[in-house]
């Protein structure tokens, strides 16, 4: 196995990562990236074969756990409770309740306000030059969420920056000072959203806390804990990434000269997958290994942690053709964007909602979108988005 060494918060690899990738991918399925210190796949069957396999999770056995910093204890009570972070069965039940609530029905149910909200940040969108990013990529999602969740829309603003803050944890430049506001913010999320659940407990309401307080099943129904810890998850993984999504598509889409199809009802939803599939949000995603397995060669024995480089599979050139042109109009096939097997994101269908329908809106009604600078990357790895996103009418 080669050893590679690759800072991830190096500028051009910020940039664009994507020749970092090719170059892994050409020393085999897996390599050592060194500055993480970490087994890495950039290959998409070996990447989609360990999602898929229940010998890897998420879950840290508990023997195999490193201590946790005091200052960061806040952040990892709220994550303690998180199925992002747990496995069967702790997992299983989560889930299945979250699902009784989170139905499609009730997504397909938020379409109308998807579309009015988008018209209303479009309305009050600077003439000019504007970011569409503060302007409209991180409001839209963050006040869906709060509709969903059915707290009042004027915290969208506290919720971005809790949600940011916590984020902060899972970014390669993440410091001791970034570790502590992590920390106060899922403290405060987490009491501020405790009053919320009890005023949803004495009068319910139609919105997402309500059903999942009262989502059952086989006789279970989530633990307060729990309940707080889902709507966080929500709240944070859905926001996070379609915000940078919403960004990245539409920096894509006009540097392509895409924005036709973006526009065409027959191929708006190959657009958004190909949106997804060529510079995802997300780019890496880990797991543990619980037993002695081999992959494609390579044998991981259990505590081993092996890295999912989602913006890598989702350029392989043995699933795709062309895999660095963004082409709408490819044969659609399944990528890593949203995971896969038992962790496949649960907020994959209100995403795919928010970017077919804000997306056409948005160049609708601005016909003569265009970039007013050259778009530049934040220092998020391992997220990947835009700083700002500058367009002009």
């Amino acid at each position: 196995m080669q050893t590679l060494s690759q800072s991830p918060t190096e500028p051009d690899f910020v940039q664009n990562p994507y020749p970092f990738y090719e170059r892994a991918r050409a020393a085999g399925p897996f390599f050592h990236w060194q500055d993480y210190g970490l087994i890495c796949t950039p290959v998409a069957a070996a990447a989609n074969a360990i999602f898929r396999d229940r010998r890897f999770g998420r879950e840290v056995p508990p023997d195999l756990a490193r201590p946790i910093a005091p200052h960061t204890a806040p952040f990892y009570a709220v994550e303690a409770h998180s199925m992002l972070e747990l496995e069967p069965p702790r997992h299983t039940r989560l889930r299945s309740l979250v699902l009784r609530a989170f139905t499609s029905r009730r997504i397909a149910g938020l379409q109308p306000d998807v579309e009015s909200l988008s018209h209303s940040l479009i309305d009050a969108l600077p003439e000019g030059e504007f970011d569409l990013i503060t302007g409209f990529a991180q409001a839209l999602p963050v006040i869906i969420i709060a509709r969903l969740l059915g707290v009042p829309e004027d915290m969208a603003g506290q919720l971005l920056r809790w949600s940011n803050a916590m984020v902060g944890m899972y970014q390669a430049r993440r410091t001791h000072d970034m570790e502590v506001a992590a920390s106060d913010a899922a403290r405060d999320f987490s009491d501020f959203l405790r009053g919320y659940v009890e005023q949803r407990r004495k009068a319910p309401a139609d919105d997402l806390i309500t059903q999942l307080i009262a989502a059952e099943s086989d006789g279970e129904r989530l633990s307060t804990d729990e309940l707080i810890t889902t709507c966080i998850l929500l709240l944070n993984a859905g926001h996070e990434a379609t915000v940078h999504t919403i960004g990245n598509g539409v920096k894509t889409l006009l540097e392509t000269g895409s924005v036709a199809q973006i526009l065409s009802p027959d191929t708006v939803q190959d657009t958004v997958e190909e949106i997804l599939r060529f510079d995802p949000a997300l780019h890496m995603f880990t797991r543990t290994a619980y037993e002695s397995v081999e992959v494609m060669g390579h044998t991981f024995a259990r505590g081993d942690q092996v890295a999912l480089l989602l913006g890598a599979t989702n350029r392989d050139p043995a699933l795709w053709d062309r895999p660095d042109h963004f082409l709408p109009g490819r044969t659609a096939k399944p990528n890593l964007t949203f995971g896969a097997g038992l962790h496949f994101c649960v907020g994959a269908p209100l995403a795919r909602l928010e970017l077919q329908i804000a997306l056409p809106i948005l160049f609708r009604r601005l016909p003569g979108l265009r970039l007013a600078e050259a778009p530049r990357y934040a220092d998020v790895y391992h997220f990947h988005g835009l700083e700002r996103l500058l367009l002009a009418r």
